[in-house]
């Protein structure tokens, strides 16, 4: 991710995604895309890859300023993607980011919060729905962030909020992706197994030799298959370089992480 720092809004950077192919406008204080959201974007383009042909309709949760659901546009060109946010200051930077990547504006902004449940935003149910949450539900259990990065950090309703969305957000047979902590696996396949099945978790390790710290999470609703656990994917190697070969091809836009 670049830092192109043009004449832009005070607070406010221009950067870009997948070698130059996504330009976004990001605070340059506060969240920013990071790896997490770049792995989400790849696992959701693994999804659809199965399937290249036929429409989706992506609904991505909390959103930002849309570096998710825009790199999976990129990678995916029948996407029409739906992104929900509710912090004004990314909401707003999400609406030019939607302009600046999408002039045929095939994609939508909604200014709301998954804490009041889908039913409250009247919309038909999704193909699928792909979320990176904040990781943590109690502020006590953490040092305070930024004041600026605490809605991307602080879950105010828990990660029950965020899976029951989901579940009520996708078609029957339609697919759920998480992105989460690997200490809240239980929790988020819990939280899931309500209306879900067929998961497919793959863990996601800094080293070869260290435990996972993030887990992706692939649940369909009404799936019955047996969960099934992936070889992990491995984010730096012991050289020089600073990711691996197959990280580095992913955050290039060149390779997706495929199921």
């Amino acid at each position: 991710m670049e830092d192109l720092s043009p004449d832009l809004p005070s607070g406010v950077v221009e950067t870009t995604l997948l070698n130059g192919r996504v330009v976004l406008l990001q605070p340059a204080k506060g969240y920013r895309i990071g790896m997490d959201g770049a792995l989400l974007a790849a696992a959701a383009a693994g999804v659809l890859a199965e399937d290249r042909v036929r429409p989706t309709r992506v609904l991505e949760l909390g959103c930002g300023v849309g570096g998710v659901m825009l790199s999976l546009y990129r990678r995916c060109p029948q996407v029409v993607a739906t992104g929900i946010e509710r912090e004004s200051q990314s909401f707003e930077l999400l609406q030019e980011n939607i302009k600046r990547n999408d002039p045929a504006a095939r994609h939508t902004a909604i200014n709301g919060d998954v804490g009041k449940g889908f039913k409250s935003f009247g919309l038909e149910r999704f193909d699928m729905v792909i979320c990176n949450p904040p990781y943590f539900d109690d502020p006590n259990l953490l040092r305070a962030p930024h004041e600026l990065k605490r809605p991307a950090w602080i879950a105010d309703d828990g990660l029950g909020a965020w899976t029951e969305f989901a579940q009520s957000a996708v078609k029957d047979g339609g697919e759920i992706l998480f992105v989460h902590r690997a200490d809240r696996l239980f929790d988020l396949l819990s939280g899931l197994s309500g209306r879900c099945g067929s998961f497919i978790t793959r863990p996601i390790q800094p080293y070869a030799d260290q435990p996972a710290k993030r887990v992706i999470v692939r649940a369909k609703r009404l799936g019955k298959a047996p969960l099934k656990l992936l070889p992990p994917l491995i984010l730096h190697d012991e050289g020089d370089r600073k990711h691996t070969p197959e990280v580095e091809a992913i955050l290039r836009g060149e390779a997706i992480l495929g199921w």
